[in-house]
């Protein structure tokens, strides 16, 4: 087969990353978009609604810890596509829900596929991208995940009015599986693509790891015992803890609350609860540019790193005036603050394995630092269900505005010396 050459091929990788990132988002976002609907359908509490979330969080916390091995194991094309396989059948599965339990089953086989999608991204990054670049190509594919947040609403309230919510998860759920289609055929590490011009791979083979380190890693069993115990895992996985449920919250909760506290009905809640996620967008490449920017402007990589996690934490304590508002409108736009900030966190915290492990410990340590966040959804999503069931949101908002501040403090602490290593 002739090679085909596409100039600045990496960016392509990273587009196919965005858009993995993107439907998995749609998907997840589904429930929560179609929550008045189908809760009112199946005749579903706002505790039982928590409870279904929980459980994708369970299996999504399981499932970020073996996902990262797995990926070191596969390696970054075929464990992609296992994953994004069996969170695009799981999101089909949805239509089939006739009460809390099958509803329970599906979410809880969506959270076993959805988690390997950001160790294996995180591989594709450390293939493709050189040192000064991951940030940015974190913050890529993590734009996904706002993209996925803004289209969602509106898409599947289009949907949902016109053919139905079981219908809606149909077609969406389909979405992951043509996206494998062009996976396969266009993804290769580097020194294997047979669309990489000659020109990049000059520029890449001298800052990538070499090309048998690009190759599938074999972890040797127990490998993620030993990445669990040390402190650069441990670090990221509490840092992961405390942030994470802060965009659970965001992602899945939002709907509900416009609903309840702010009287939005169905098509409202699809013309407004996009918002806060186009600066999530904006947030996921403006951290991992200007992380880039203050290297390039002669700041240390460890430096650039904190320097961005600390804006970050500086933003998010503004969700606390969020239920305090009068207008709605000044509610989301509070919101879309915190996005914006976590969007900076998260583009630099994921890429802090990349820069903290070799290669074949790449994967694992960020599946452990996801399962993390995960288990902090768990009980995130376990409280909020009963807090604004009897109470109201007004303490969730302010327990989320004192997360990323507390992160960014175990960071900074835990992490000091090895900063200072990597520095040197």
């Amino acid at each position: 087969m002739p090679r085909i050459r596409i100039p600045r091929f990496r960016y392509v990788i990273a587009i196919l990353l965005l858009l993995a990132t993107m439907i998995n988002y749609v998907d997840r976002l589904m429930i929560a978009v179609v929550s008045p609907v189908l809760r009112q359908e199946l005749h579903l509490s706002e505790r039982d609604y928590g409870q279904i979330l929980a459980w994708f969080m369970v299996a999504y916390a399981i499932m970020y810890a073996a996902s990262g091995p797995i990926a070191d194991r596969l390696g970054t094309r075929k464990s992609f596509a296992l994953f994004v396989s069996v969170w695009s059948l799981a999101a089909m599965g949805h239509a089939l829900a006739r009460g809390k339990r099958s509803l329970i089953f599906w979410r809880f086989l969506l959270g076993l596929g959805e988690p390997g999608n950001f160790p294996a991204a995180a591989k594709a990054v450390t293939e493709w991208f050189p040192p000064e670049q991951r940030a940015l190509g974190v913050g890529i594919f993590n734009a996904g995940s706002s993209l996925g947040s803004v289209l969602a609403p509106p898409m599947v309230v289009f949907l949902t009015l016109h053919f139905g919510w079981r219908s809606a998860f149909l077609l969406t759920g389909s979405l992951g599986l043509i996206w494998l289609v062009f996976w396969l055929l266009l993804y290769q590490p580097p020194h294997k693509s047979r669309f990489l011009t000659g020109r990049e791979w000059d520029f890449l083979k001298g800052k990538v790891r070499p090309p048998e380190e690009t190759l599938p890693a074999r972890a040797p069993r127990g490998e993620w015992l030993r990445v669990l115990r040390m402190r650069e895992c441990y670090t990221l996985i509490l840092a992961r803890f405390f942030s994470d449920p802060v965009i659970y919250f965001i992602i899945f909760w939002l709907p509900e609350y416009l609903k309840k506290e702010r009287q939005f009905d169905l098509a409202m809640i699809g013309k407004y609860a996009w918002v806060p996620f186009i600066f999530g967008d904006v947030g996921y490449l403006f951290g991992g540019w200007v992380s880039g920017y203050f290297m390039r402007r002669g700041l240390s990589l460890p430096r650039a790193r904190r320097r961005v996690l600390l804006m970050a934490a500086v933003l998010t304590p503004i969700s606390i005036l969020a239920p305090f508002v009068s207008q709605a409108w000044m509610a989301i736009g509070l919101t879309s603050v915190v996005v914006f900030a976590h969007a900076l966190w998260i583009s630099n915290l994921l890429t802090l394995p990349t820069d903290l492990f070799p290669g074949p410990r790449v994967g694992t340590a960020t599946g452990l630092s996801g399962m993390g966040g995960a288990v902090g959804g768990v009980l995130a999503n376990y409280v909020t269900g009963f807090i604004v069931q009897n109470f109201s949101y007004k303490p969730i908002f302010i327990a989320a505005g004192l997360m990323h501040p507390l992160a960014c403090l175990i960071v900074l602490t835990l992490l000091r010396r090895t900063l200072k290593r990597l520095e040197a």
